[in-house]
């Protein structure tokens, strides 16, 4: 039987997951199938913009990480882009937010209802919503994702075999197809991809239950604020408080990680 701990919590505590559990296959579908027949432009298109890019989580290597997706701090894509006004100058003179409309309506109608859905019987719980991809030989430095009021569920969606997992504190663990692990990333973490094939899931950011809704609302709302002044393409999920301070690697005992990463930086 699975073990759970402060960081490492039981995906059965939000039934508010399991409408996207069940339909994994199809959120799969919707994403190879637009890998697959998404035009060159469409691609770029969806990497550029409907992604959020991090100034301070960094990789050891050359392998990179990537991402897009349909919800960012409860809204969709489109609007989150037309509320913010982010600009995209490789775009200049094209409607960003009613090309990424199209795009999401296109190719994720079955991923966006069932986000509607699950949000409009469940008080908007769910904040971020995007597909992850690590790309072989991927291995991601120790960093905190700061953000106190939410945790982060994975759905398993393309995971092969091999050394793809996760460690967080002095726990591994590893992702599979169809399932969910849920956790708590303001504890260190460092991911990694040690085989020859692309990793997906489907990354998805909530609030936590347990909290006063308008005590995770005010963070949320201080977080985005403070994170898109750094940098608006984070679309609120990334800041500079996501980088590991010398006292996390202490409080949690991993003194020898902190080294480990100076000497890759020398």
């Amino acid at each position: 039987m699975e073990e759970f701990n402060e960081y490492h919590l039981d995906p059965q505590q939000f039934p508010f997951l399991n409408t996207l559990q069940e339909n994994w296959q199809t959120i799969r579908d919707e994403f190879t199938f637009f890998k697959n027949k998404a035009s060159e432009e469409e691609l770029r298109f969806a990497h550029e913009v409907m992604g959020p890019k991090s100034k301070t989580v960094k990789t050891k290597g050359t392998a990179k990480y990537s991402a897009f997706g349909v919800l960012f701090q409860g809204l969709l894509i489109e609007d989150y882009i037309r509320v913010h006004q982010i600009k995209h100058p490789e775009y200049d003179g094209e409607n960003v937010a009613e090309k990424v409309f199209q795009l999401r309506e296109r190719y994720f109608p079955k991923l966006s209802e069932i986000i509607e859905k699950t949000n409009s019987t469940n008080d908007n719980i769910l904040r971020n919503v995007y597909y992850g991809t690590f790309h072989p030989g991927l291995d991601v430095k120790l960093h905190v994702n700061y953000n106190l009021h939410t945790n982060r569920g994975y759905l398993g969606l393309i995971v092969p075999e091999g050394d793809i997992a996760m460690k967080i504190c002095h726990d591994t663990f590893y992702w599979h197809e169809g399932e969910f692990m849920v956790l708590d990333h303001s504890y260190p973490h460092c991911p990694h991809n040690y085989t020859e094939h692309e990793r997906t899931v489907l990354v998805v950011d909530f609030f936590k239950p347990d909290k006063p809704r308008e005590d995770v609302i005010r963070m949320e709302q201080e977080f985005v604020e403070e994170r898109m002044q750094e940098n608006p393409y984070s679309l609120g999920v990334f800041g500079k408080n996501d980088k590991a301070q010398v006292e996390d690697f202490v409080k949690y005992g991993l003194s020898h990680q902190l080294e480990w990463d100076k000497a890759l930086n020398t």
